[in-house]
């Protein structure tokens, strides 16, 4: 391989070294063959084609389904100077012209390209005039008819392989069990392609699984924001356009910021939405499942499910969404046995054949198989995509805080008798009152005061019988008749546990427990020193954010979270030394890093615990602030800067006249009269003060008075 893919990945992406199977899935991609490409999301697929179409003659023609984001995608890619446009139906005919002409006079190196356009003969037409790197087809999952995300004009992506036999083709996707690699395979002609799998885990990411509290749920999730993402990016997902709407009007009167998305609002609306969350930090974007798939925002810090996900496919693509720079992250989500009613009966109800209703049941069950794990969910979570995890993660609930597990023999036996003693008709409270011997006027109308079950469960409480109830479901020992009230049967398979045949293991429940706020003791070093941290990430920030609003582009395209984070850490002196840090290419480099160096040596001199607090602002003086600038960043009065700049004349640091302006004949009266002061007024500046009749401040004439001391 030459080193000119190496060199680009240097210059133009910042990135010193090739990831995983990048380099191999780069080099056969330039020599012309085609490949398959798993990769979890913020594993660097992108970089598989963008470099290869960079390095061959051509332009990379990116098929993607995400119309909303391709602008946001160009514009990340002419942040590194990459020249990128794309076609799609919201460009005018004039903007699509002048696209056009780019592409005919090679003035592009990637275009983005909507998959229905391939079905238009005047494009695929344009297209043979032209000369081809390569064609990308991102998200390909999307062409599986038994995914989540299927979407019918990338059937028709196998035209590629017959109008161009002699253009490599890459399809990417960040998630696909062995059926859906198949049928990408098959519907995509990709049959001889090598297929890379790069591996499923995010180590950066914490899962964890919760059971809903009846009716508390959006609680829950609030207390989970605000103890470990407060004023954090995040997104929240529900199953119902009503939900969502619902939780993000709550959550903004609790002080959230946050903005809803579903397919129910009108297009102008969810654009809107999209990029004030793409746009703007510290907002919670509230969705189906509608949002998501592309998001390239990097610092999404947490994915939240306030109900189940349909399968473990699903639930891996939303939570793949935080934690794109690698940064800690938390995908957190609470489910109970509502939502695996919901969903059982949305399959039981749908007009796909029974064939694909098994196939939904299957991964229904696995989705609940992770739900109630009792050890490591990472390991069962990658096992589900044939891969394994020797040693148990160490950042998921289970592993952090490991469940207890009970022996549900016995009160799953009295559960499912009681299922049977009242004749499999009623629904889970009903059965929970019967249990616990509760008298009211509808269990004795029906004599179930009088069953052998009435009564003997008063062991548990309610909470705990809906434990077992929704763990009997999930287990498939219990049906719920959706036709019929939801109210629960027995299953087959629970004939050996009713005979004592089959012992069972249920999870224990963890409740939340109230914890008292503990005070943090701090000395007043600690406290100044965290206090600078923050003021420095804030104003690295907020740079990147007016250098983003002033292009009109999202600030995570000008630099990612874990830059600055590097910034901070490293404080580069010198552009060769910013040009080292992750995420530097040299068009980044020329374009921000002397702004970003000025904020680095501001704030290294204000972590620099060798310097007094006079030396402080005189170093920071010498940098060019202003007075109020310094003042501003020491937190601090003018009046006390005058001070210890007065402090660096008196020890020849500065000159008088780099820190007062005023003419020298001014400067020599001032001299004149402090020199004309009696001996026993030589430390009082009143008189020289009332004497111009107050035209001087006192700051002015301490530091003539100190340029005149000095030695």
């Amino acid at each position: 391989m030459s080193d000119e893919p190496l060199k680009i990945l240097k210059t133009v992406f910042g990135y010193h070294e090739f990831r995983g199977q990048q380099q191999e899935i780069i080099e056969g991609l330039i020599a012309g063959q085609d490949a398959l490409v798993l990769m979890p999301t913020g594993g660097g697929k992108s970089l598989c084609y963008q470099i290869p179409a960079l390095v061959k003659d051509g332009v990379g023609i990116v098929i993607s389904p995400l119309i909303a984001l391709m602008q946001d995608q160009v514009d990340a890619l002419k942040q590194l100077g990459i020249r990128a446009a794309f076609l799609n139906s919201a460009l005018s005919a004039q903007e699509a012209r002048q696209v056009e002409e780019q592409l005919q006079n090679n003035e592009l190196d990637l275009l983005y390209i909507a998959p229905e356009r391939l079905a238009i003969s005047t494009t695929l037409d344009f297209l043979k005039s032209l000369k081809i790197a390569l064609f990308a087809i991102d998200e390909a999952h999307c062409v599986s008819q038994w995914g989540h995300d299927f979407r019918v004009d990338y059937l028709n992506l196998s035209i590629l392989h017959k109008q161009f036999p002699d253009i490599p083709r890459i399809a990417l996707t960040a998630t696909a069990d062995e059926r859906t690699r198949l049928e990408i395979r098959q519907r995509l002609q990709l049959e001889n392609a090598p297929l890379y799998i790069s591996g499923f885990d995010r180590p950066n990411i914490r899962y964890t699984i919760v059971q809903k509290e009846t009716g508390k749920e959006k609680q829950q999730m609030l207390d989970f924001i605000r103890k470990h993402h407060e004023g954090e990016v995040g997104i929240v997902y529900c199953l119902s356009r009503k939900k969502v709407d619902a939780v993000a009007e709550w959550l903004n009167e609790k002080g959230i910021k946050a903005l809803p998305y579903h397919a129910g609002l009108s297009t102008d609306v969810r654009q809107k939405n999209q990029q004030q969350f793409l746009m703007q930090e510290g907002i919670v974007i509230v969705a189906t499942i509608a949002f998501g798939m592309g998001i390239d925002k990097p610092n999404v810090r947490f994915v939240a499910h306030l109900d189940l996900p349909k399968s473990v496919e699903a639930y891996y693509q939303e939570t793949g969404r935080a934690g794109r720079d690698g940064l800690p992250s938390n995908a957190w989500m609470a489910y109970g046995l509502s939502d695996i009613v919901i969903l059982k009966k949305w399959i039981a109800q749908s007009e796909a054949d029974e064939v694909h209703k098994q196939l939904e049941n299957y991964k229904l069950d696995s989705m609940l198989a992770l739900c109630e794990q009792v050890h490591c969910r990472r390991q069962t979570l990658l096992q589900y995509f044939g891969e394994t995890l020797e040693q148990p993660c160490g950042n998921c609930d289970c592993c952090v805080n490991p469940p207890k597990t009970w022996d549900g023999t016995i009160a799953a036996q009295q559960a499912l008798s009681c299922i049977f003693r009242t004749g499999q008709r009623f629904g889970v409270s009903y059965l929970i009152d019967v249990l616990q011997g509760v008298q009211n006027e509808r269990i004795r109308g029906n004599q179930h005061d009088q069953v052998s079950t009435f009564g003997i469960g008063k062991e548990l409480d309610e909470t705990q019988w809906h434990s077992v109830f929704r763990q009997l479901v999930a287990r498939n020992l219990v049906m719920v008749d959706f036709e019929n009230y939801n109210i629960l049967k027995l299953a087959p398979a629970s004939r050996p546990v009713l005979k004592g045949e089959e012992k069972l293991l249920f999870r224990y429940d963890i409740r939340p427990e109230k914890r008292a706020r503990t005070r943090r003791i701090e000395t007043r070093q600690t406290k100044l020193v965290d206090d600078v941290r923050t003021r420095f990430w804030n104003v690295l920030r907020d740079k990147r954010r007016d250098l983003a609003l002033a292009q009109n582009v999202p600030p995570y395209t000008i630099f990612h979270d874990a830059t600055l984070m590097a910034m901070m850490e490293t404080k580069p002196k010198t552009l060769a030394q910013f040009a080292g840090l992750s995420g530097v290419g040299e068009h980044k480099l020329h374009q921000y890093g002397e702004d970003f160096l000025k904020i680095i040596g501001i704030f290294s001199i204000l972590e620099n615990d060798n310097l007094s607090t006079q030396e402080m602002s005189v170093a920071l003086f010498k940098m060019g602030l202003s007075v109020e600038q310094i003042a501003e960043y020491r937190q601090l009065q003018p009046s006390t800067i005058f001070m210890h700049l007065a402090d660096g004349i008196l020890k020849d640091n500065l000159s008088l006249n780099s820190v007062i302006l005023l003419p020298q004949n001014e400067l020599e009266d001032i001299q004149a009269a402090i020199q004309a002061l009696p001996p026993e007024m030589g430390n009082s500046l009143k008189p020289v003060f009332e004497q111009f009749e107050e035209k001087y401040s006192y700051e002015i004439l301490r530091c003539v008075r100190a340029a005149m001391r000095k030695t």
